[in-house]
């Protein structure tokens, strides 16, 4: 039975999103196309590979065993082509990033800006997102990340230097309430804490004395999972929040905040852009990483 290499294609982006939109949205082509080609793979086959309902889409048991077997082999050949037919040009195609949100000096946009002048046939999408998922399986090209939490199987190249947390505050909240002493101390002052999302606890404050760290589990009065939004009202004197030095740089200079327990926060890996190792690089993210050398 000869494969059909386009139908498997067609099943492997249903099988990654559990979407049949999704599918047809990456592959420009209507959801009834991709159910017809999905029927007619499963006739070739002789067996169910997706079970559909009106609201969610999964896979049987041969489905399942079918997108591990195929999703290697997808990948390289999508990576050999796309290789192939860039090799006398220059990079070209969709990038697509997943990079956090506290990636200040990737996202600060100097460097894209440089990167896609000198590479107009490169298109970037960026995902900002600090959600922990696998970048292959959802289809990303490569993410940006703290070293510390990048998997071992990933290549990784450094983004920047070191990094390290601060705890700040305005001026105007230190005449107030005055400044902790020590990060123990944090449980009695008004903190502004982050959360990934609504039902999961705030981020436990990492700090380290004598070359020991430790982790203080503050009280915030207010929490969001958005880093601006915590540095604004740091600013205006709703409390101490805690985050990445590079990201209250601008403020500290400015005066409108004060950086406090710097004695506890010690420099630690910083961002580095990660990517699955593979035979067969895509030009346009070998362009990326070759421009991410030149500027250090």
């Amino acid at each position: 039975m000869e494969p059909d290499l386009n139908a498997l294609a067609v099943f492997a982006l249903v099988a990654e999103g559990r979407s049949f939109r999704a599918a047809a949205d990456r592959m420009g082509i209507t959801r009834s196309a991709v159910s017809q080609t999905i029927r007619r793979l499963e006739e070739t086959l002789g067996i169910a590979l997706v079970l559909r309902t009106t609201r969610s889409v999964s896979l049987t048991e041969a489905g399942e065993r079918l997108y591990g077997q195929v999703t290697p082999a997808i990948a390289d050949m999508r990576a050999a082509t796309e290789a192939a037919g860039n090799l006398r040009g220059p990079p070209r195609g969709q990038l697509r990033l997943a990079v956090s949100s506290i990636a200040e000096r990737f996202l600060s946009g100097p460097l894209l800006a440089s990167f896609a002048e000198a590479n107009p046939e490169v298109q970037i999408d960026i995902t900002v997102t600090d959600e922990e998922f696998d970048i292959v399986a959802e289809g990303y090209d490569a993410g940006v990340r703290l070293g510390e939490v990048i998997e071992q199987d990933m290549i990784a190249v450094p983004v920047a230097g070191d990094e390290r947390q601060l705890a700040v505050c305005s001026p105007r909240y230190l005449q107030r309430f005055g400044a902790p002493s020590h990060p123990s101390e944090l449980a009695t002052h008004r903190c502004i804490g982050w959360r990934p999302a609504p039902k999961v606890a705030p981020y436990r404050w990492e700090f380290a004395e004598d070359g020991k760290e430790f982790s203080v589990a503050v009280a915030p009065e207010i929490t969001t999972n958005d880093m601006a939004l915590m540095t604004k009202l740091a600013v205006a004197g709703a409390g101490i929040t805690f985050g990445m030095e590079e990201s209250f740089r601008p403020y500290i200079e400015r005066g409108e905040l004060v950086a406090i327990l710097e004695r506890f926060c010690p420099r630690f890996a910083g961002f580095y852009l990660y990517y699955p190792s593979r035979r067969h690089m895509a030009p346009k993210l070998r362009a990326l990483i070759g421009h991410l050398q030149r500027r250090d």
